[in-house]
Order: C-alpha cells, then sequence, then structure tokens
C-alpha cells in the first residue's frame, strides 16, 4: 500500500528530472503550478536571475476551494498577469503532477487568455 509521503516524494522525483530539461529564461520564464488539497498556485519564474515575474492563486483571488472553477480563474488572472508584463510565451511546469483535471483547467484557461506554451 502507498502511503501519501512516498506518493509526494515520487512527484517530487518526477518533478527534479523535469526541471534538469527546462529552465526559466527571461525571454521565455516558466509557468509553475502547484496544487494542494485546498488551493491550486501558479507562478511565472525567470530562473537566470531567480525572479518571479507575476503569480496568482485560488487564495488571492478569493475561490473558495481547489477545484475545477478554481483552477480556470486562476489561469485567467496568470496570463493575465503575464502579458501585462509583456510575457506572450512561457515553458509550462506541472511539477510532476499529472496532465489532468485541475492542472489541465489551470493551463487550458491560460491558452485561452492568449498566453503560449
Amino acid at each position: 500500500m502507498i502511503d501519501a509521503s512516498s506518493k509526494n516524494v515520487r512527484r517530487q522525483q518526477r518533478q527534479r528530472r523535469a526541471r534538469m530539461r527546462f529552465a526559466g529564461t527571461p525571454e521565455r520564464p516558466r509557468l509553475s503550478v502547484f496544487r494542494s488539497l485546498n488551493q491550486i498556485y501558479a507562478q511565472v519564474i525567470d530562473d537566470q536571475n531567480g525572479h518571479t515575474l507575476a503569480a496568482a492563486s485560488s487564495r488571492t483571488l478569493g475561490q473558495s476551494g481547489g477545484n475545477l472553477a478554481a483552477a480556470k480563474a486562476v489561469g485567467q488572472a496568470i496570463a493575465t498577469a503575464a502579458r501585462a508584463k509583456g510575457i506572450q510565451a512561457v515553458v509550462f511546469d506541472r511539477a510532476g503532477y499529472p496532465y489532468h483535471g485541475r492542472v489541465k483547467a489551470l493551463a487550458e484557461a491560460a491558452r485561452a487568455e492568449g498566453l503560449q506554451f
């Protein structure tokens, strides 16, 4: 039987492997997603300079819970914030989470708002 801690450890291992292959640059920053049980967070990060360029979360938007509606709202908010800073294209970092459910809803909402990845 798999407990939650080993499941999270495996996700972090997938995340580290993926981070070796790509990183955010000033021209094409990284859109990082973090999913907790109750919230969903997104950041646009320039890894070369170590700066967060834009951020949005279901908590700051006042969305209740980490559901699909909250994920769509966060995707729209992060795309709007990124485009306001002049960012058109990003590298999508799903942080080891499967591209399904809330992560997929956030990504599709960001794409619908004009963010390219």
